[in-house]
């Protein structure tokens, strides 16, 4: 999977620690992600997921000793911001940003699982729509909800979107599915501990857009 593989996360330390630069390098190359649905509608959450990454990456260049880990930036916010915390800057950016994440990794392990609809088999829909509401659907408001319950109408055949994903070369199904595996291994260990982090620190909210 050439938009996946060139940009694999690193294995997890023993501490559990996510170092913030390495992190945002790879996370940086997924907004590409989208385009393989070949719709417009799924824009809005290519743009969320470049502009969290773009608001961690400038937090960190601040002070590169100090944001080292993305535990490292909550910490330092929930200082500096007091009751406004978390609802600002990086810590909320990266609230988003790990919404948007565990989209794509519902969407690629459901796929990866066989989830489909079986009277349309090369149709991804089910694949978007237990991604979407995994991930993101209760932090969104009617309007945003409709606007994506017409996403999921525009999803491409499975077959268009995994060589979306091989950026255009007929690589056969099972070796793309075979590469979407090992890129989801510390993909969502990664996800799975910025969760984790967010309950520990009490800095989840659950309000509509």
């Amino acid at each position: 999977m050439a938009l996946l593989a060139e940009h694999l996360l690193k294995p997890l330390p023993a501490d559990k620690q996510i170092e913030t630069r390495p992190f945002l390098d790879a996370v940086a190359h997924l907004p590409p992600f989208f385009d393989c649905f070949g719709s417009p509608i799924f824009t809005p959450i290519k743009a969320d997921i470049s502009g969290n990454i773009k608001t961690i990456r400038a937090v960190y260049d601040t002070d590169p000793t100090k944001f080292r880990t993305l535990q490292n930036i909550l910490e330092a916010e929930k200082e500096m911001y007091g009751a406004e915390w978390p609802k600002v800057g990086a810590t909320l950016a990266l609230m988003w940003l790990k919404r948007g994440l565990r989209f794509i990794q519902v969407l690629l392990q459901s796929i990866c699982d066989g989830e489909r609809d079986e009277n349309r088999p090369n149709l991804i829909r089910v694949n978007v729509t237990k991604a979407y509401e995994m991930a993101l659907k209760k932090y969104h408001g009617w309007l945003v909800q409709k606007i994506f319950q017409g996403a999921l109408y525009a999803a491409p055949y499975k077959s268009d979107f995994l060589k979306a994903l091989s950026k255009g070369q007929d690589i056969p199904e099972e070796e793309c599915l075979e590469k979407i595996r090992l890129f989801l291994v510390n993909f969502t260990a990664t996800i799975d501990v910025i969760y984790e982090m967010y309950t520990k620190m009490n800095a989840e909210l659950n309000y509509k857009v």
